[in-house]
């Protein structure tokens, strides 16, 4: 599917690898839609890109659909391409120093990440359907977002590990189900990225995560992210699979 003059949206779209992919979705030609919690950093980032910013809580379904509905009515044409990036990493183990981690710790991190990506999924493909197919059968696009720690999660990331397992477990089912309508379906999970989450690490512990990656031996470029988010978008044998995107890495237990 070509970008230019399409409508897409980006759930956490101000911040980290969505601000980084609404940035090249725009400069791709798309007309773009920031949502996310944070509304003062989507306005300022839509207001810079030429786009539109939506506050959206991806756990709220009523607050997806809004912005789901306000991305739509900006062409004729509907809401073509999806991307999800919002997502939260609390760390917790499974048994703390006080006995058994409190459940609702674990359930946050699901909700956010599993539920809400299931949450945008679901209204940003209902949307997608009812689109006219491009020359291609195309109707959209839609990209979640999952992690290496799907595969090689840390101690600590019970919650996280199993919230990306999800992720990356549904891809294959949802594309195959809307295949037969024209919506492919796609999940990357990245490696260690420079992301807001890790800026709050001292430089020395940065530094030395980056150069856990085999290579390149440094923390990933959100923009890598974008680049691949939007070779999916274009490429159009890329459907029910999802792509490791991580220099090689495999995590360590700790």
């Amino acid at each position: 599917m070509d970008i230019e003059g399409k409508t897409a949206i980006v759930f956490g779209g101000a911040s980290g690898l969505g601000e980084a992919t609404a940035r090249r979705l725009a400069g791709e030609g798309a007309d773009v839609v920031v949502a996310d919690l944070a509304a003062d950093r989507a306005a300022a980032l839509a207001a810079e890109i030429g786009g539109r910013a939506v506050a959206c809580d991806v756990t709220d379904p009523g607050s997806v659909q809004a912005a789901v509905e306000a991305a739509a009515e900006r062409s004729e044409t509907g809401l073509r391409i999806a991307v999800t990036c919002a997502g939260i990493g609390t760390a917790a183990k499974l048994i703390g120093r006080e006995g058994p981690t409190p459940l609702e710790s674990f359930a946050k991190v699901i909700t956010v990440n599993l539920i809400g990506t299931i949450n945008a999924l679901r209204l940003a493909a209902g949307a997608m359907v009812g689109n006219a197919p491009d020359e291609g059968g195309e109707r959209g696009v839609c990209v979640n977002t999952a992690s290496v720690a799907a595969y090689d999660g840390q101690i600590g990331q019970v919650a996280y590990a199993a919230s990306k397992g999800g992720v990356v477990s549904l891809t294959l089912p949802v594309a195959r189900e809307l295949a037969g309508k024209g919506v492919r379906v796609m999940t990357i999970a990245p490696g260690l990225f420079d992301t807001p989450m890790m800026a709050t690490l001292p430089e020395q512990a940065r530094a030395a995560l980056g150069a856990s990656v085999p290579f390149p031996s440094r923390l990933g470029a959100p923009d890598e992210y974008a680049d691949l988010a939007c070779h999916i978008v274009t490429n159009p044998m890329l459907n029910g699979e999802v792509i490791r995107l991580d220099g090689a890495l495999r995590m360590a237990p700790r």
